[in-house]
């Protein structure tokens, strides 16, 4: 059997070259991290309104994220001596206390999306172990990033995950950019590859690419890395799995969604997303859904005025098991049972070996290919 390689990001070695993507509100939290890092991975902890639980949710919203956050960290090292990022979107309007109490409680990494983290390093005050990795969808964007820390701060990011249009959730892409094959996975990795080289050599530091969305059999892992990256971030594939933090009832809409069912549906935040058909997004489509108030104001570009729901409201209600918004990526219809993600990495480990061991076998008997 063919071993997938080690990942590296920063003093960190991740065994499995696999990040579990991070997914709010509530579906990769302590469980799914926590299982994650013990296989070897990666594992992610979404701060995207971590404190939905908390009783204060709703009146101190601030505090009751923060308090969550800390609860959720100290609750997956007690579960793992793995690897625990956390992934805390730009957009969000508590950005600056997610990332300062992530430090505080010593994170391994942040993951850094939904907009551009120009800022982050600034949190670190230069004695931090916590490793800072951008999220991006293209390589002009992790050119602006990588050249904005290192000018100001002196500090170039320690990985990058370039995320293409086969993503579940949020997208970086124009509507009619997600099915164009000048915008595939593919592309922009080459596209991220070729800007970042330059700026390695100019910092002399090794920043290593990871490629997300739609990867989804171990066979992807070892066809997208045979492109020069590093590993890859997986998230569809680990919602179907029993440590996955999200309802039973949320998991089964994945087990039974057929591909017609995956839908790119306009966000409340400005942006396309991909989520799966269900009776809520109907009614949202018909235009009988409609935000009495914004409890929250969490995302810096949602206007609850002119939206047509809450989304925090859609994604909590969805991840409860109750009506509402379930994101989910492209292959999401390729999922038709619950596993336990230790079973689902052998499986990905023995599909990668799978698709390694045929060159393998070609090299060993003609040396000179």
């Amino acid at each position: 059997m063919i071993d997938m390689p080690e990942l590296r990001i920063g003093h960190h070695t991740a065994k499995v070259p696999i990040v579990q993507g991070g997914m709010g509100i509530g579906v990769s939290l302590s469980g799914l991290a926590s299982a994650v890092a013990n296989q070897g991975g990666i594992g992610v902890i979404s701060a995207a309104c971590i404190g939905f639980r908390e009783p204060d949710f709703y009146t101190n919203f601030s505090e009751a994220n923060v308090r969550a956050l800390r609860k959720e960290i100290r609750k997956t090292r007690a579960l793992s001596k793995g690897i625990i990022g956390v992934n805390i979107m730009v957009a969000m309007t508590n950005f600056a206390d997610m990332v300062k109490t992530s430090i505080e409680e010593g994170i391994d990494i942040i993951f850094s999306g939904a907009g551009l983290p120009l800022n982050l390093p600034e949190f670190l005050h230069g004695k931090s172990n916590t490793r800072l990795v951008p999220i991006v969808s293209s390589g002009r964007a992790a050119k602006i990033i990588t050249k904005k820390w290192i000018e100001k701060y002196e500090y170039a990011p320690d990985a990058i995950v370039v995320e293409g249009p086969l993503a579940g959730g949020h997208l970086g892409f124009l509507p009619e950019q997600i099915r164009d094959p000048q915008y595939s996975l593919e592309h922009i990795v080459e596209d991220v590859i070729n800007e970042i080289k330059p700026l390695e050599a100019s910092c002399q530091k090794q920043v290593p690419v990871i490629a997300a969305g739609g990867i989804y059999h171990g066979g992807d892992i070892y066809r997208i890395m045979s492109l020069g990256i590093s590993g890859v971030q997986m998230a569809t594939r680990f919602v179907a799995t029993e440590e996955c933090d999200a309802s039973p009832a949320f998991k089964n809409q994945y087990v039974h969604a057929n591909n017609e069912a995956i839908k790119i549906v306009k966000s409340p935040v400005g942006m396309p997303g991909r989520a799966i058909s269900n009776s809520f997004l109907n009614d949202v489509e018909a235009g009988n859904t409609k935000p009495r108030q914004c409890p929250f104001h969490c995302i810096k570009t949602c206007n609850y005025l002119e939206s047509p729901y809450c989304i925090s409201l859609a994604l909590i209600h969805a991840q409860k098991g109750q009506r509402g918004l379930v994101f989910a990526g492209a292959n999401a219809s390729r999922i038709h049972e619950i596993t336990t993600v230790n079973q689902l990495f052998d499986l990905l480990k023995t599909e990668y070996s799978d698709c390694a061991m045929p060159l393998r076998d070609i090299t060993a008997q003609h040396p000179t290919l």
